[in-house]
């Protein structure tokens, strides 16, 4: 594998923080036996460590300085001569005090990046909402390969979390109109600090029905579309024909959100709302991506579908080269028919 290659797929995984066994190990090794080996060590470095996101951003100071012992036990291991920069990075990271939130960056085939500040852990202020989940890397790959089903279009994501799937659409698919939504307070909050780190301005606007702000990114070319992004506080159980008609939505797309058998309900009756309360116009396209970790749940969910009358299917599988998974688990997209 050529250098530069190598020294690509080391710098998703790692921006992306996946976990260490997910790297290209074995082909760093082979490259270090080669006459360039400390060449190909000091690329990734620059690539991963030393990269000007990272530095400004940084991951969290205890994935850092394991993949930097990693680094250093692979260079060892080659009996190379030893490379200061390696060990110079080590010490300065050994100095940082951990910190409950860390960046993640994940690269976009447009050259772009999604960069998202999150919690160090699965659960924080009682919520798994502050990190991103499998299905949300799933439904954003997904929805880069077939833009047009976003482009000039009014979308709403349930449950975004901290923004990862949205801000994804909104840099690369062209959505007219973006609506983030979540009930968590300390979600909502991080949520729109992240969209702000991707270069969106929120900007209060009165005209809106539900508690949310909007914005338009800023252009970064001529011919970009702007899409306005608003960030929108919705409980399921509770929404309100008023806020039903402020949304409107040509698509509706959510990841992992079919986890608790006790929110399910609420979750088909929001979707029956917005098949009953525009019916002067089409209804939305829908489409639910999830993690199927408990199958009981997930068959319950797709019982209440059917007890609602509401059809469904399910999606291809599709590949997942862009948003590297730690592992390969079990995503389905549901594509719902309201």
């Amino acid at each position: 594998m050529a250098g530069p290659e190598l020294g690509l797929r080391f710098q998703r995984c790692f921006l992306a923080a996946r976990q260490l066994r997910a790297f290209p190990w074995l082909e760093l090794e082979h490259g270090l036996r080669t006459s360039r080996g400390s060449s190909l060590l000091l690329d990734i470095l620059h690539r991963t460590i030393l990269h000007p996101l990272c530095v400004k951003y940084p991951l969290s100071a205890r994935y850092r300085r394991c993949f930097l012992t990693e680094l250093i036990k692979k260079h060892e291991s080659a009996v190379a001569e030893p490379l200061d920069e390696l060990y110079d990075a080590l010490g300065a990271i050994l100095n940082e005090e951990e910190s409950t939130h860390c960046y993640k960056h994940y690269l976009l085939p447009t050259g772009e990046c999604v960069t998202l500040s999150e919690s160090v852990a699965v659960i924080s202020e009682g919520t798994t909402g502050l990190v991103t989940w499998e299905a949300a890397l799933h439904l954003a790959e997904w929805a880069l390969q077939n833009p047009s089903g976003f482009r000039n279009r009014t979308v709403l994501e349930l449950g975004s979390g901290i923004g990862f799937t949205g801000i994804a659409i909104c840099k690369t698919c062209n959505p007219k109109t973006y609506i983030f939504s979540d009930y968590h307070h300390r979600v909502l909050q991080q949520l729109k600090q992240n969209i702000c780190l991707n270069g969106f301005v929120l900007e209060p606007e009165a005209a809106q029905h539900i508690q949310l702000e909007s914005g338009g990114q800023k252009a970064e070319g001529a011919n970009q579309q702007n899409p306005k992004v608003i960030v929108a506080e919705l409980e399921w159980g509770s929404v309100t024909e008023k806020q039903l008609l402020a949304l409107q939505p040509d698509v509706i797309i959510a990841a992992d959100v079919v986890y608790d058998p006790e929110i399910i309900g609420a979750l088909v009756g929001l979707l029956q709302q917005f098949s009953t309360s525009r019916a002067d116009r089409k209804p939305p396209e829908v489409y639910i991506a999830s993690t199927v970790r408990n199958p009981d749940t997930y068959h319950l969910f797709q019982a209440q579908l059917d007890k609602a009358g509401i059809g469904w299917q399910i999606i291809p599988a599709h590949s997942n080269h862009v948003f590297l998974c730690d592992v390969h688990p079990n995503v389905t997209i549901l594509q719902l028919f309201i």
